[in-house]
């Protein structure tokens, strides 16, 4: 196998050494020999070395003759000390001033860069130690955030809680009383108690808010997290906004954010929305030349472009502005405004109870009604002093304030931040990050998903598996005429927004880009064998029209600099390129005009392909002379198509399946051809495999055609909207929400933010989509995947139905604890329960509960049940249900212990309090149990694999032991013996076998309040 070579070598300045000589011609004869041998090796094994050109260039140098030759490595050029420093006139403040004189005086933005020691090509250096010194000079692309709110700052916020202050108050009363008349040694228990409950309340509720804020501060971190396309190195890579450094040379895009001030460098039709700085909502045109300024913060609308950095962090008017604000409070979502109106009136139930039960032990006390242990009146009417009466009413008020604590729900707020901070942390493992909290629950009810095609429902891995010229489908680009190929190398290479990087002569081709972009060049660098960098030099780009979603096309102007020939390409969606064509070529290389019959051939390859689920693209070129200043799209000429496999995702079928099944309507919005977008769904399973009469595959501009009235009549019926522009995917949102549904809808363009923001449910793609896309969505989907969206339709099920068996738990409690008291006051004018161990009550119920409750994970059952709709009440008529007969079940068991425990048992009247209290803590904690399953019977379901809940009714089992056999003092208890502790087991085990029983009694789906005015109106009817 032969191997030609040219031999370049440098020898420097100096000749006087013949040693040196020697050596060299030594190197390159190892160097050869080395050829020659690689080349045996290839012959025997292709695999190992595939050949990559004609001939090799061999330099051969070292690093004395570079430096005597005046050459040096690019290596070294990026150690070159910056000819700019931070602080420096002219540079400080460029961008933010927009200081034209001083941007040309440095030599715009080419000398810029220069200065930065970086360039458009190579970019900066880009290893640890280059970018570490650029912070060190220049500072890091980040800001200074306001402080989190710290532990005790929870602490305090627990504790202010009004009816808390007041039991606060009422403790330091009782502890001066109880000192003054039974002095400090055993006057002291009482109010002490009452402090120690209350802190205990307000600390466990501060370490679970804490918890959660940190987790919300650190999400939110994230989805600030932007990726940017920077050079260094020569080679195009992804970093992290934060690790952008000045002197970066950064790509830009129409979709991206600008990610620090800089200045143009080269580009084309870039313009920028600098509505967020500026307040104008007018798009800028950036140019090299008048406006080259780009700051911070600022969105791209069309064109593209590179720039260099010239000011990140603070330095920026980005980062000023961003520093002095405070993060805003999180709104509170719909459900926590509606568990707030439930709060409210359930408190005020408990107040009215707390204020009769005031009253009416106030009055038995003072009539002497009231008695204790021995049947001794508490009030003696012969020995009044203003101690007595004054102590006795703050005891009074203590209770009565104590059942408002316990009877306001404030556990119900906990347990929605609970519920969102966990689904969130879950669904950010499961690749969907929350950007809006309210988009969490509302994904819990949607009816209908509008999802794109590329990337969601298919892998997103393009690859060129056709390429015909004209009518004929040649096996390799062999056997097409050089020309066509050469033309087609233009169109691939140079009307393109990706790049190819070869490192070498050996390694694979580095290739950046979309997958789209990514396919074409790839088919262009290994089947038309393509050199990008070649390609480059030989031609200068003029114009470039930038692809987007209206257009469907992109298209650039060229000058061949050997030639001075200048020629349009233009590439995109192949039905719309092949209008604009007049004629084609052949594989001959010959144009011929496209009369019907061959335009007719040429649109029936199209619609095989498309059949064949397909993309399909087409070149197109034409030669111009004279006016540059737009590109012609008129009288082409057809140079190709290619069709482009993008396979379906394997998991897709079964996701949309599940959609189904759940009542969610799963329609496809794409913009390929209708075949394409047919074939794709049905390979999917958005149109079934059998006849689907009622589903309808319809056209963008059909859509378009129709009246307000026909789509709305249309738009349940529809499956699939190929060749939709942007607007359409609105106007269809808009339309679905008019018949009533609870919209999601994916996007990934900046042209997608209508829709984003229209929908009930933005979901941007994290992959694919733009920032601007992203910044209009509530959920990012992290790896671009459908079957994501219904992971976060099945969490957002998940936090409405955590919520509701929170509600069902503690509204049981509430109703139990309420009735127990009240009656127990009217009729023996004293309550059951201590403060302490009503305070107890509270906080199993509340932040016991909720950590219990609230963070249980999705059921596959979830997805088998309708949406939740959008007015459905928080307490359906199962819960009604369950809580009456559990509530029920508690008070008559518990009255009948206040009233006859003491004769059944043979104990006395502490024993049997503390009966009270042990019986009615465990009716909660196996009431848990029962509250995990508002329909199902079976409630042990997965409770093996829910740990939280597991520890959360071990600890409070262990406390209550605590509380009963050891803090008898604290907790006005008394130790129990086994047999004492066996009964209240047995009583509380009774709430699972009622659990079970009461769910065969059948119940309307139909809210009570709904079929209440139903029979009102019918009967006034009658009337």
């Amino acid at each position: 196998m032969d191997c030609a070579a040219d031999y370049l070598i440098a020898v420097g300045r100096s000749t006087a050494d013949p040693m040196r000589w020697m050596k060299k011609w030594r190197k390159a004869g190892n160097v050869i020999r080395s050829c020659h041998r690689l080349a045996r090796l290839a012959f025997l094994s292709a695999d190992i070395l595939r050949r990559t050109g004609s001939y090799v260039t061999i330099k051969i140098h070292d690093d004395e003759d570079a430096d005597a030759a005046g050459t040096s490595k690019p290596a070294d050029a990026a150690l070159a000390e910056f000819s700019v420093a931070r602080g420096d006139e002219d540079f400080q403040g460029l961008v933010k001033e927009k200081r034209l004189g001083c941007f040309r005086r440095l030599g715009g933005g080419a000398g810029i860069a220069a200065a930065l020691a970086s360039g458009a090509e190579a970019g900066i250096r880009g290893d640890e130690a280059d970018v570490r010194r650029r912070r060190e000079a220049f500072g890091a692309n980040t800001h200074p955030r306001r402080k989190p709110k710290g532990f005790w700052r929870h602490v305090r916020d627990a504790l202010s809680d009004v009816f808390l202050i007041v039991l606060l108050v009422c403790a330091a009363v009782s502890l001066g009383f109880g000192i003054k008349e039974h002095g400090l040694k055993d006057g002291w228990y009482d109010g002490v108690s009452i402090f120690l409950a209350v802190f205990l309340v307000a600390a466990v509720s501060a370490v679970s808010n804490h918890g959660q804020a940190k987790r919300f501060d650190r999400l939110a971190s994230e989805s600030d997290d932007i990726a940017v396309t920077v050079v260094r190195g020569g080679r195009r890579q992804e970093v992290s906004i934060f690790d952008v450094v000045v002197g970066d040379v950064a790509l830009l895009k129409i979709g991206d954010v600008v990610p620090a001030d800089g200045v143009f460098l080269e580009g084309h039709a870039l313009q920028v929305d600098e509505s967020s700085m500026t307040g104008e909502p007018h798009p800028v045109h950036v140019d090299a030349d008048e406006s080259p300024f780009l700051a911070s913060g600022v969105k791209v609308i069309d064109g593209y472009g590179l720039m260099v950095v010239t000011a990140v962090g603070t330095d920026t008017t980005w980062g000023e502005m961003m520093s002095s604000i405070t993060r805003e409070k999180t709104e509170p979502t719909p459900l926590q405004e509606r568990l707030e109106g439930l709060t409210s009136s359930i408190g005020k139930v408990g107040v009215a109870v707390a204020v009769l039960v005031f009253a009416v032990l106030t009055a038995r006390h003072f009539t002497g009604s009231t008695r204790d242990e021995q049947g001794k009146p508490l009030f003696d009417k012969q020995h009044v002093t203003f101690n007595t009466v004054f102590s006795a009413l703050v005891g009074i008020f203590q209770q009565a304030v104590t059942i408002i604590v316990v009877a306001i729900p404030e556990g119900l707020p906990l347990a929605v931040t609970l519920t969102l901070a966990f689904s969130m942390k879950r669904m950010v493992k499961e690749h969907a990050l929350v950007r809006t909290l309210s988009a969490c629950e509302t994904m819990g009810s949607v009816t209908a998903i509008c999802t794109d095609k590329t990337g969601t429902l298919t892998l997103n891995q393009m690859k060129v598996t056709e390429f015909w010229v004209g009518t004929d489908r040649p096996r390799a680009a062999t056997a097409v005429n050089g020309v066509v190929v050469s033309l087609l190398c233009q169109g691939a290479g140079l009307n393109t927004t990706g790049s190819v990087y070869k490192p070498d002569n050996v390694s694979p081709p580095e290739i950046s880009g979309s997958p789209t972009e990514k396919a074409l060049l790839s088919w262009a660098v290994t089947e038309l064998g393509m050199d990008a960098d070649a390609l480059k030099r030989s031609c200068k780009v003029l114009r470039v029209e930038a692809f987007n979603s209206d257009k469907k096309r992109s298209g650039v102007l060229v000058r061949d600099n050997a030639t001075g020939a200048v020629t349009a390409h233009w590439k995109g969606a192949a039905e719309m390129v092949l209008a604009s064509c007049s004629a084609y070529v052949g594989t001959d290389g010959a144009a011929r005009q496209l009369g019907g019959e061959r335009r007719r051939n040429l649109e029936k390859v199209i619609s095989d392909m498309a059949a064949g689920s397909l993309r399909c693209i087409a070149f197109a070129y034409k030669q111009v002379d004279g006016e540059y200043s737009r590109i012609d799209d008129e009288g082409l000429t057809l140079l190709g198509f290619v069709g482009l496999k993008d396979p379906c995702r394997p998991e897709v079928r079964t996701a949309i399946e599940a959609c189904t099944k759940a009542g969610v309507a799963v329609k496809m919005v794409t913009g390929d051809n209708v075949l394409t977008a047919r074939a794709i769904a049905k390979e999917c399973g958005i149109i079934p495999d059998k006849d689907d009469r009622d589903g309808v595959v319809i056209e963008g501009h059909e859509f378009r055609a129709m009246s307000p009235e026909e789509q709305l009549e249309m738009v349940d019926r529809i499956r699939v909207m190929a060749r939709s522009l942007p607007m359409d995917k609105l106007v269809l949102v808009q339309r679905l929400k008019q018949r009533g549904h609870v919209v999601a809808v994916t996007g990934d363009g900046t042209n997608d933010a209508p829709a984003l923001k229209e929908a009930d449910v933005g979901l941007s793609m994290g992959i694919q989509g733009t920032e601007v896309a992203k910044e209009s969505s509530d959920i990012v989907i992290m790896n671009d995947n459908f079957n994501t969206v219904v992971t976060a339709t099945r969490w957002g099920r998940c936090v409405f139905n955590n919520i509701q068996k929170f509600i069902q738990f503690q509204l049981t409690v509430n109703v139990a604890a309420l009735i127990i008291n009240f009656v127990s006051a009217l009729t023996s004018g004293k309550m059951p329960l201590t403060t302490v161990q009503l305070l107890w009550v509270n906080l199993i119920m509340d932040t016991m509960g909720a950590l219990a409750l609230a963070t249980d994970k999705p059921t596959k059952a979830l997805m088998r049940r309708p949406p939740i709709g959008r007015t459905a009440p928080l307490i359906s008529n199962a819960m009604w249900r369950n809580l009456a007969a559990q509530a029920a079940f508690q008070v008559a068991v518990l009255l009948a212990l206040q009233y006859r425990g003491r004769h059944i048992f043979g104990v006395g009247e502490k024993a049997n309090g503390t009966m009270i209290f042990n019986a009615f803590v465990l009716c909660q904690v196996f009431n848990e149990f029962n509250a995990r399953e508002i329909e199902r019977k079976n409630v042990f379901a997965g409770v093996l694999r829910n740990r939280m809940f597991l520890g959360i009714i071990a600890v409070t089992i262990a406390m209550q032991v605590v509380m009963v056999e050891l803090l008898t003092r604290f907790a006005g208890t008394q130790r129990l013996g086994v047999a004492q502790w066996g009964v209240c087991v047995a009583i509380a085990a009774m709430s699972w076998p009622i659990g079970w029983a009461v769910k065969f009694i059948p119940v309307p789906d139909r809210p009570l309040h709904e079929i209440v005015a139903t029979r009102k109106s019918h009967s006034s009817r009658h009337l």
